[in-house]
């Protein structure tokens, strides 16, 4: 296969995939749709609150593992199933640590998929990406410091500081990773996350008065965060399953 060959059969496996990738896309944006039509109010925790809620994360979780396979369970794949237990989790306000670890453990499982081989060729590093690695962890450590006198205030301090500090570490490290990865999409869903967990934080833990639109906000970062990390993880599998056989067949003319 000669250089043109391969660049037109490049072009067009880029507009099938790409149209096939929008088309597997359509019940996510379908149910966050539905979600914020609906609005159920968070004073009415129900059954069917929380499978509104979850039914976005679960439909990128299903088109992630349908694209990279059952090993993605171990990565994003996994990650957004545990995210969906989350949300389910913190429909109720007894499940508020449940939930927490629920996020936890799909955080540590979006690290895994950030630090493995399929993302090693954009894992070099610039001044620039050490500026950005020294924003996230100002940010977030600044933003511990800033809810820890409230923490410490309320009767389960004893636990919420240790677990709130832990989370935002996993939280950070995530976003971190995703940034080393130098995948757009992958960088951009890391930050974003963070920057809808915080804003909630701040106003779960009463550090700042819920803002008008509090609650707006942390849905669409956070829906928009969940979009960003499963379609680059995709795109990021299938980077690697073209050019790798482009290359051989370059190679063997």
């Amino acid at each position: 296969m000669d250089i043109f060959d391969m660049d037109a059969y490049d072009l067009k496996h880029r507009r099938i995939t790409s149209w096939a990738l929008f088309v597997s896309l359509l019940p996510f944006f379908a149910f966050t749709a539905v979600y914020f039509y609906l609005w159920i109010p968070e004073s009415e925790p129900s059954l069917l609150a929380a499978a509104v809620k979850a039914a976005p994360v679960l439909s990128l979780a299903l088109m992630v593992l349908y694209y990279n396979g059952g090993w993605s369970l171990l990565g994003v794949a996994g990650g957004l199933l545990f995210s969906a237990g989350g949300d389910i989790c913190l429909i109720w306000p007894n499940f508020f640590f449940l939930g927490m670890g629920s996020f936890a453990v799909a955080h540590v499982l979006y690290c895994i998929s950030f630090l493995s081989s399929r993302y090693s060729s954009h894992s070099s590093t610039s001044y620039t990406i050490y500026i950005i690695y020294a924003v996230l962890w100002g940010t977030a450590g600044g933003a511990f410091l800033y809810m820890l006198p409230s923490l410490q205030k309320s009767p389960e301090s004893k636990v919420l500081v240790p677990v709130v500090g832990g989370y935002t570490f996993l939280l950070v490290l995530m976003a971190t990773l995703g940034v080393r990865t130098r995948h757009l999409l992958v960088m951009l869903g890391g930050i974003v996350f963070m920057v809808s967990d915080l804003t909630l934080a701040m106003q779960q833990f009463k550090v700042i008065e819920h803002l008008e639109y509090g609650r707006q906000i942390v849905m669409v970062t956070y829906y928009l965060a969940q979009l960003l990390i499963a379609v680059g993880d995709v795109t990021a599998n299938k980077e690697s399953e073209i050019y790798w056989p482009l290359s051989h067949k370059f190679v063997s003319g």
